[in-house]
């Protein structure tokens, strides 16, 4: 079908309704856009699948003022909306409620981790489109499954776990694909910036499925399930007819190496800084220059600053999905201004630490292309979260506008390296070895997988300690803050040396 100036509608290979599209003067430009906004729309999908548990958790669990708040404020001096709703969801509603729901994220987030390992291994060897789809249908589809427990009136501990394990499996698939994806298609110029717009998938996946979740949860918390899993069935389809895995399926030349496009939508090569401590891989790349053979999993272990990342991601991961699985029960059950929230309030109110995270995610990447050091960047959020926390705990609960103003620098300052170090780092590290774009996915599923054992364990403690008191579980926020910015010290040390070296070299 012919568009303007040209250009031909293509899609996916193998899906031959159409031609395949080459834009004018063969320019990457188009597709590479295009892969973006599917991609994009992919992942916020999956996440927004996975925001319904944490919107649900006041609903499901112990109402507000039973025996287990010893972390609420004085009942006696604050108004509680309360709703019919309040009495909870056996087996979630009783004494120990809160440590089933944290063995609930338990089930999913610890089955995501070890997927996560199998997933990445997997996708560089088989065909990435078709393998995101199968996560994508699968992991709706267990949405839908986990929501029918609402009308089928399921109470079984075992019913709710088993699906969220299955779940979780299936939802590891999502992320090693789309930046394998991504990886392929982009060149490290600026790979900070754009990865960090890109990954604002996560906050507005994130903001998406609160919005649904909360909206629908009056009609019966199995609504709240019911529509993000349709949502994330529907894009798999526009994924399969759509997604371009690589540059080469369409005749293009590999942009694996450090492609980039410059000012006049013309690709330009930019030269690859490669690091001195990167001997073994340039042995690796010469017997290897543009092979497309996957990389072994402890090869990939061994790449310079992998398993740096991938413990830092561990710590702030473990950060960030307590907020995300936790955040709306902790506005729930703490009064702002003396006033408890009701449930959908605090379920939309919850969004604004994701809203800060898409800032977060963009300025991390920018701030990390125009210093050309991750790992300073991330050093720099991460110290900085921890007065941000520390005031969101102490002074949040004073007014709306200090919760919300409070909150959205949390989700900033949090999420900013997170964004950062599961796009930018992971594409840099997984593309050292050069001409091999076949690594991506095993190095992006390594440090995101760690980081996803630490995004399991959060929700997990944060369930145990929430019933001996909020100030606990900041406390354990602040330390693995604190954790996560040791591993990087290596690294940064290295960029703060590259970086006075480099300006040495260019004095007269």
């Amino acid at each position: 079908m012919e568009m303007q100036s040209g250009t031909t509608l293509a899609l996916a290979p193998g899906i031959n309704l159409f031609p395949s599209l080459k834009p004018p003067n063969k320019t990457t430009a188009f597709h590479q856009i295009l892969v973006l906004v599917i991609t994009f729309l992919a992942y916020a999908s999956f996440h927004a699948s996975r925001k319904p548990p944490s919107i649900v958790k006041s609903v499901l669990g112990p109402r507000i003022g039973s025996n287990f708040t010893a972390f609420a404020s004085d009942l006696s001096r604050v108004v509680v909306n309360s709703t019919s709703d309040d009495a909870g969801w056996a087996p979630f509603d009783g004494p120990e409620g809160t440590h089933r729901l944290g063995e609930l994220d338990l089930a999913f987030l610890s089955s995501y981790s070890i997927g996560m390992y199998f997933a990445g291994h997997i996708g560089d060897r088989i065909d990435l489109r078709l393998f995101l789809v199968f996560g994508m249908m699968g992991s709706g589809l267990l949405t839908v499954i986990f929501g029918l427990g609402y009308w089928f009136n399921v109470h079984s501990l075992v019913y709710f776990v088993s699906v969220q394990v299955v779940c979780g499996l299936f939802q590891s698939i999502g992320w090693p694909s789309v930046v394998a994806v991504v990886g392929n298609w982009f060149g490290k110029s600026k790979r900070g910036l754009i990865m960090g717009i890109w990954n604002s998938h996560t906050s507005v996946g994130n903001v998406m499925g609160s919005v649904i979740a909360s909206a629908v949860l009056e009609y019966g918390w199995g609504w709240s399930f019911m529509i993000p899993g349709v949502l994330l069935i529907f894009m798999g389809g526009l994924v399969f007819l759509f997604l371009i895995v690589r540059p080469e399926d369409l005749g293009f030349d590999s942009l694996a190496r450090d492609v980039g496009i410059d000012s006049e939508g013309n690709e330009a090569d930019h030269k690859v800084k490669e690091s001195e401590e990167a001997g073994l891989l340039q042995s690796h790349s010469m017997q290897n220059s543009d092979s497309l053979e996957a990389i072994g999993f402890l090869d990939a272990w061994r790449l310079p600053g992998v398993a740096s990342f991938a413990f830092c991601l561990f710590f702030s991961k473990l950060v960030a999905y307590t907020f995300l699985y936790w955040l709306p029960f902790y506005i729930r059950h703490t009064a702002v201004a003396g006033v408890h929230l009701s449930h959908k309030t605090a379920g939309i109110l919850s969004t604004i630490f994701d809203i800060g995270g898409v800032f977060g995610g963009i300025s991390a990447g920018f701030i990390s292309d125009k210093l050309e050091a991750r790992a300073v960047t991330s050093i720099l959020f991460l110290i900085l979260s921890v007065p941000a926390l520390i005031s969101y705990r102490v002074f949040g609960s004073i007014s709306t506008l200090a919760n919300v103003t409070l909150m959205f620098i949390s989700g900033l300052l949090v999420n900013g390296p997170y964004s950062l170090i599961t796009t930018a780092v992971a594409a840099d590290l997984g593309t050292q070895i050069r001409g091999n774009s076949r690594g991506l996915a095993t190095v992006t599923a390594i440090i995101d997988g760690t980081g996803s054992v630490g995004a399991a364990l959060g929700p997990l403690l944060a369930g145990y300690i929430s019933s001996k008191g909020w100030n606990s579980v900041f406390l354990m926020l602040v330390a693995s803050i604190s954790l996560a910015s040791v591993f990087l010290v290596r690294p940064a040390r290295d960029e703060i040396k590259d970086i006075t070296t480099s300006d040495r070299k260019q004095l007269p």
